[in-house]
């Protein structure tokens, strides 16, 4: 049965936002450079997305040591995460488990190519959509955060299709909301979500779509 979680709200309210801001500030074609996935997106200007994503000791250490006890892994345990970015979650679940076997993929070259040398040897390009070279329930835990709301309605369907086939259990975190003003601060600071949805639609599009795993939302208050 699929739970709701809190494992990467905290860390999202940590950052403060100024929505209007980003709104005005040309938007539309910040939304264009972000869609890119380079290093303006990862390391350039804020608004063009994350305004520098660099390794930070310990940040993802809360994340990985929950994600780590709720799910049981252990020396062997195989870890996928759909949409990793530069993997720095998989680093700090290996920096507790060094044994695991852990695997990612992305979009983006810029990200991979800026991974830590722990995690670099394995992750590679792939998009979320296409089929996964792992075999059905072969994978003990698969994550995707943060990625899958930048797919549209029919991508997000073979990406949670695959995700659903590959894993023994699975966690994915998106961006949603609860009212109008969530809603409002979302399409305000999104740049790269072309799914949004509030959090019931979410629930009732993973039922539908025979997703049985675990997930959280965050959301933009």
């Amino acid at each position: 049965m699929s739970r709701l979680h809190n494992f990467i709200t905290p860390l999202h309210t940590m950052t403060e936002r100024n929505y209007l801001a980003r709104m005005v500030d040309n938007k539309v074609e910040c939304m264009i450079v972000a869609k890119k996935y380079g290093k303006d997106y990862w390391d350039g200007e804020r608004r063009y997305g994350y305004g520098g994503y660099k390794y930070i000791p310990s940040r993802w250490k809360g994340v990985a040591k929950e994600l780590i006890q709720v799910y049981q892994l252990g020396p062997g345990s195989k870890v996928l995460d759909v949409g990793c970015g530069k993997g720095f979650l998989l680093h700090e679940m290996l920096l507790l488990e060094p044994k695991l076997d852990v695997m990612g993929f992305d979009i983006s070259g810029y990200a991979i190519d800026c991974a830590t040398d722990l995690v670099k040897p394995y992750l590679y390009l792939q998009e979320a959509q296409e089929k996964y070279s792992y075999l059905d329930k072969s994978i003990d835990l698969v994550i995707s955060l943060g990625t899958l709301h930048n797919l549209c309605l029919p991508d997000l369907e073979r990406a949670l299709i695959q995700i659903e086939r590959v894993a023994k259990q699975a966690f994915i975190m998106v961006e949603s909301f609860r009212n109008e003003k969530e809603l409002y601060n979302l399409q305000c600071w999104a740049l790269t979500c072309q799914s949004f949805f509030d959090d019931k639609t979410w629930i009732s599009i993973l039922k539908k779509l025979g997703y049985s795993g675990d997930y959280e939302f965050i959301y933009f208050e």
